[in-house]
């Protein structure tokens, strides 16, 4: 029961992170998972089955507060479902542990170019509004699809801060977007792993649990999500993304590197994190009082 009662909090936890940040879930989840003990293959069939009713809840709390763009949703969705099938059904013959530190590197790439450009320069207004193209998302969702059914988490780190970077669509509907799509994902990668595995070191109980702190979890971040700035959106979420994917290079073949190494770097990729936050807060104040300034400013003849 005590094992129940964790896991129904860290789904609530997840949930929350992930529908106010466009990522983690399927991370922390697995992450949970696998110090427990569960296969790779297990513990990413495990979490996807939960997400099929968890993403089914936050697409529609995301619908409800406007966070959704549904031509996005099935241009990436679709394809996404198509790589998280094949995924799902290779996983037990594939090996990430040179992907996973390339993906980190792309992904550290792009967590910096999102935190720095929502950090100093605001949200990117120069191509909002103009239209994602489908040579574009049906790659992305693919690629992200694959990697989130073979690693246990991986479309929201793939798929928002691209969407992001492209600086077409708010952070709040990159996210709604984002999150809602993703119950296309989560279904196909369960079939996929209950053709291959059957329900063979599933448990159901957990399943459940976290299910359960998801579902709960769902309508808070969707409602969260608007109420947060663009530009402090914009700067936590690159803060998550580079801080998730240092930890995996520190953690690889690739660096190996030692507690020693790993305490200072965590302590200063925090700092900096804080510091970016803090700085994009002051200038989201300052953008607030300029514009109430303007409004206020009579209109000449």
């Amino acid at each position: 029961m005590r094992t129940l009662v964790l896991l129904a909090l860290a789904g609530l936890g997840a949930q929350l992170v992930d529908g106010s940040l466009g990522m983690a879930y399927g991370v922390t989840s697995t992450t949970l998972l696998l110090a427990m003990g569960t296969n790779p293959a297990s513990a990413s069939a495990t979490v996807h089955l939960a997400e099929i009713g968890t993403t089914l809840m936050s697409g529609a709390a995301h619908w409800r507060f406007g966070n959704v763009d549904w031509k996005v949703v099935a241009k990436i969705g679709l394809p996404g479902a198509v790589g998280a099938f094949l995924g799902a059904t290779v996983l037990s013959k594939l090996s990430t542990a040179v992907a996973e530190p390339v993906m980190s590197l792309i992904l550290l790439g792009l967590g910096l170019y999102v935190m720095s450009r929502f950090t100093f320069r605001g949200m990117p207004k120069g191509n909002l509004g103009k239209p994602l193209r489908k040579r574009f998302l049906s790659p992305l969702g693919v690629v992200a699809g694959f990697l989130d059914a073979t690693g246990g988490g991986g479309w929201g780190p793939v798929g928002t801060p691209a969407l992001l970077a492209s600086g077409r669509m708010e952070p709040r509907k990159v996210i709604g977007s984002i999150d809602t799509s993703e119950f296309l994902v989560a279904v196909a990668a369960s079939l996929g792993f209950l053709f291959s595995l059957g329900s063979q070191g599933l448990n159901w109980g957990w399943v459940a649990a976290f299910l359960l702190g998801g579902l709960i979890a769902a309508p808070i971040a969707a409602w969260l999500v608007r109420l947060v700035p663009p530009r402090v959106l914009g700067s936590a979420v690159g803060g998550v993304i580079i801080v998730t994917n240092v930890r995996t290079l520190l953690k690889s073949d690739w660096v190996g590197a030692s507690s020693s190494l790993s305490t200072p770097v965590y302590v200063l990729l925090y700092a900096l994190w804080v510091a970016a936050l803090t700085y994009s807060i002051r200038a989201y104040r300052r953008e607030r009082v300029l514009e109430a300034d303007a409004e206020r400013q009579p209109v000449s003849a």
